[in-house]
């Protein structure tokens, strides 16, 4: 039996009244179909690999009967958003999403913003590197500054997926940094993570802005160099790679990252996700491969999800208004 507490007047003289079983508030929902993950960028990258990691504890543990990776690249995860949004209503679809929700439309990329979907939770953080090969004649972050100083289009640097987002502003606060318009920078936006990395690696790009779990490993196999990392202290788990900081570039950014659902979903099939991904961070599994991919836990469910959207909805507006990216 639930007992509920009223609070009684004086006149009244009681403090406390039984009341029956409480209908329940919502029916409860589970999959019914297999559900989709959907990845707006191609395989390789940080939000692909999230999602297969995730997929991967769904499947081994149970928590989810049948799901499947759906890759969507196009248009700054536009056409991935897009396609979740075909789905509105329906919880059986969920995506993959970081800042560049919030920075395209800041940039004016497209009109979707987080309010037109359903927020469901932040799983982990990410910081940027800045990196080139490791056979590279620029040799140390200094040198690559000498030389945007001399010439800065000799220099191209390189990122997935979407202009605006974690890698971009943190690429656009180490050139105001030094001195340099943001705004004249030689860049290549690759729709994927995997793509900007064969083509560093092949020689065709300077520089690679990307996340320490596509570069850190390289450069401790000889084949990458890492110059530094845009967290505000050393972390353990990277112990070799100053950061920008320490080097005296002003340069201290993350990503976030997690998933949302179409809008519209009801709140029973959001207390299934909310019930879902708190099993699924608690679990070793997840534990073990957040470390692996040098991510840091950062777990929000759903209401503190939108409440935490609201607040870098007015960070990003600053911060790309200030790196002159934000649509006038």
């Amino acid at each position: 039996m639930r007992f509920v507490k009223f609070a009684c007047g004086i006149v009244m003289g009681c403090s406390m009244l039984a009341v029956g079983i409480a209908p329940a508030v919502a029916q409860e929902w589970k999959p019914s179909k297999t559900v989709e993950l959907v990845v707006g960028s191609s395989p390789g990258g940080s939000p692909d690999v999230m999602a297969r990691l995730v997929q991967r504890i769904f499947q081994n543990s149970g928590l989810v009967p049948s799901s499947i990776v759906v890759n969507k690249p196009g248009a700054a995860n536009t056409i991935g958003w897009a396609y979740l949004n075909q789905h509105a209503g329906d919880g059986h679809f969920i995506a993959t999403y970081s800042p560049a929700l919030i920075g395209n439309r800041i940039m004016g990329t497209t009109q979707l913003n987080y309010q037109d979907f359903t927020p469901l939770n932040i799983l982990a953080r990410e910081y940027v590197v800045l990196s080139v090969r490791a056979d590279s004649p620029i040799a140390s972050l200094a040198d690559l500054t000498a030389r945007l100083k001399k010439d800065p289009q000799s220099v191209t640097f390189a990122f997935a997926t979407a202009r605006g987002n974690h890698n971009h502003v943190v690429m656009g606060m180490y050139l105001k940094s030094i001195g340099l318009d943001p705004k004249q920078a030689k860049v290549v936006v690759y729709s994927g993570g995997g793509e900007a990395l064969t083509a560093v690696l092949g020689g065709h790009i300077v520089v690679y802005v990307a996340s320490p779990r596509s570069m850190v490993p390289l450069q401790r196999e000889g084949r990458a160099r890492v110059f530094g990392v845009s967290a505000a202290q050393r972390d353990k788990a990277l112990a070799e790679v100053p950061t920008l900081k320490e080097q005296g570039v002003d340069a201290v950014f993350f990503t976030w990252r997690g998933f949302m659902g179409p809008k519209g979903l009801k709140p029973a099939e959001v207390a299934y996700w909310d019930a879902v991904f708190d099993k699924l961070a608690q679990s070793d599994e997840w534990k073990k491969d957040t470390e692996s991919q040098f991510w840091n836990p950062d777990y929000l469910l759903s209401a503190e999800t939108r409440k935490h959207l609201d607040r870098e909805n007015e960070v990003m507006k600053g911060i790309l208004t200030e790196l002159g990216l934000a649509k006038q």
